[in-house]
């Protein structure tokens, strides 16, 4: 019995397991599913996808990682209408990585689907892909509200027999301002639409929502377990994504370990990272969903026996395996939800013996580790990257067994005796050196020890902290509030001259925060968390500091970005850094022409060189 199976009383019947075909799905949709190695349906795939294919509107209320892209997408398929050329599936989604996320589920979905088209749309693109691809004709679109809305204001989306609409995280695009743009949205469609609702709370304005803008609706609440095991040690390395190679070499020389899974998120990456841990001397293989079957066997049959030591794997390519012998998981690629995490991690610690996971986080995944450490319930603890001394201890630890193995090989070891002796006889050289000699043959060329790591230079003094300096994650919250040593790294520094100012035109009139800011030009720009510097924010605008060499491209998507609505109209400020006197907010000279200041006076529109 299983980790996951309860015991049931002797004289219970057996109840068979629920199927996709028991939900009403057929045909090429099931013969997708099995493909990918679905065989029974999600707590939540099981409740809604009934609902969705009788027409009813839904509510879902499920943690990511529970299945809900499936539950909404095969429905959507299911009785899409090919023939029809406009959209008639519109999914939102709160960032572009989740938008790209669901597109490539849909088409996995679709794959035995013929003349299905699915488009993602986010900003970041270019205009032109989407434009081509809208002209061709789609029958699913999956995008971001912000770009949704650009291409309804520029009359190249039709929506107008749109039949299905799914608000995928709704309480998360609320929380990055993106509420007034998604009723728009929902306002703009035709009434007799389907909609699909999931979110992972349901805070007021969501309820309000779905009040408003659903027809009589299906509420379904999904609690999923996401327990961890107690005999597994959690630990996780703070480690850039060009470091992992080194830093798993590094773990991999000081851990005790029998056999291992290292994680990664694709396919490709199993192949390549199996090939550089051969290159270091390490019985290595990767499984993925391309392998077959009869291979998968025999690598798993190596594991096993020990002929193998590490298996670089994929998320699905490890479902069900059990091999006692695995005494680590290693998240090479940290999972984006609570469940993959401890399905993975569930592969060490079998049968009732201790485990060890470790996961790679890089300083911008943070947030993703945290909602884990939530979702599970319990603390992973922090380690740090393995010393130059630590592997140095290992690795003579390691040749001083092999020196003792090869002690115990008593008559090869007088036959040596001989050949040292007459060596040393013909030669005058000491025994000592001799032996030394030979552990160099042994060797080879790559050193046995380290070299110490060179002293990195002190950092300078930071300055001190501006006031109304909010500096932001993805999230939107300030870091000035958390301790120097939680604080994850950033490319730029507070004077960095690689920042410049940019004004945008909402402020705090217009209740704009941080993060609505932060999660507008990350979706709309494609900028990431170490490219935000300080945030200021007015009563009429808000100053960004953002790098100073942003392409024109950028530029240009930036600037008809919405927040809350309104377009921000990025654009350098030509002011400098914000000045405060006697707690009077001091006017910058970049806004529009006729803008008045906090003291009245207008503003001089600036000047641009094109």
């Amino acid at each position: 019995m299983t980790s996951d199976e309860l015991p049931v009383e002797a004289a219970a019947p057996e109840q068979p397991a629920t199927t996709f075909s028991d939900l009403g799905l057929e045909g090429p949709v099931l013969k997708a599913l099995d493909d990918v190695g679905y065989e029974t349906p999600s707590a939540i795939q099981a409740a809604t996808i009934p609902t969705l294919l009788a027409g009813r509107d839904v509510v879902g209320l499920a943690q990511t990682g529970t299945g809900k892209t499936a539950a909404f997408a095969l429905p959507i398929l299911a009785r899409l209408d090919v023939s029809q050329k406009t959209p008639q599936a519109l999914v939102l989604a709160p960032t572009r990585e989740l938008a790209l996320q669901v597109c490539e589920a849909f088409e996995r979905y679709a794959a035995h689907l013929r003349g299905v088209h699915i488009l993602p749309v986010y900003g970041g693109q270019g205009y032109g892909v989407q434009l081509s691809a809208l002209r061709r004709g789609v029958h699913i679109v999956v995008g971001t509200p912000g770009r949704i809305m650009d291409h309804l204001d520029k009359g190249t989306l039709d929506l107008s027999e749109l039949k299905y609409l799914v608000l995928d995280e709704a309480d998360e695009m609320l929380k990055m301002g993106f509420a007034e743009d998604v009723e728009t949205i929902l306002a703009d469609t035709p009434d007799d639409k389907q909609v699909a609702l999931f979110s992972a709370t349901m805070p007021a304005a969501i309820r309000r929502m779905s009040q408003q803008y659903l027809h009589d609706p299906e509420e379904i609440t999904v609690k999923t377990k996401t327990q961890t095991a107690a005999n597994i040690t959690q630990r996780y390395l703070v480690v850039s994504y060009a470091q992992k190679v080194d830093a798993l070499t590094r773990i991999l020389e000081v851990e005790n370990f029998e056999g291992m899974i290292v994680f990664v998120r694709t396919k490709n990456v199993t192949e390549e990272l199996a090939e550089k841990l051969r290159a270091r001397g390490y019985e290595a293989a990767a499984i993925n969903g391309d392998i077959a079957q009869a291979q998968r066997e025999r690598t798993v049959n190596q594991l096993k026996s020990g002929k193998l030591d590490i298996l670089v794997a994929t998320d699905v390519a490890a479902r069900g395996l059990d091999v006692e012998r695995i005494s680590h998981v290693v998240n090479f690629d940290i999972p984006t939800d609570s469940e993959p995490y401890v399905h993975r991690i569930g592969r060490t610690g079998r049968a009732g013996r201790t485990g060890d996971a470790i996961s790679f986080v890089t300083p911008r995944e943070r947030g993703l580790l945290a909602r884990i450490e939530k979702a599970t319930k319990q603390p992973i603890t922090q380690m740090h990257l393995p010393s130059v001394d630590e592997v140095n201890v290992t690795r003579l630890a390691r040749f001083d067994d092999r020196i003792s193995a090869a002690l115990e090989q008593t008559e090869r070891i007088d036959g040596f005796r001989d050949i040292i002796a007459h060596y040393v006889r013909h030669h005058d050289v000491p025994e000592a050196d001799v032996a030394a000699a030979l552990a160099v043959v042994a060797q080879g060329e790559s050193p046995l020890l380290l070299e110490p790591e060179p002293e990195r230079p002190a950092r300078a003094e930071r300055p001190p902290r501006r006031e109304r300096d909010e500096r932001p994650g993805l999230d939107g919250r300030g870091w000035g509030d958390r301790d120097r040593g939680d604080r994850p790294e950033r490319r730029h520094r507070a004077g960095d001259a690689s920042l410049a100012t940019y004004r945008i035109a909402v402020g705090r009139r217009h209740r704009v925060e941080p993060r609505q800011i932060v999660g507008a030009l990350a979706n709309e720009g494609g900028l990431k968390r170490e490219d935000f510097g300080a945030i200021q924010i007015r009563p009429e605008f808000s100053l960004v500091e953002l790098p100073a060499d942003l392409p024109r491209e950028t530029l240009e998507r930036l600037e008809s970005t919405r927040i809350s609505g309104r377009l921000i109209e990025l654009r350098r400020d030509t002011g400098g850094p914000g000045r405060r006197t006697g707690g009077t907010e001091r006017p910058r000279s970049g806004a529009r022409s006729g803008a008045p200041d906090a003291d009245g006076k207008p503003f001089r529109k600036p000047r641009h060189k094109h």
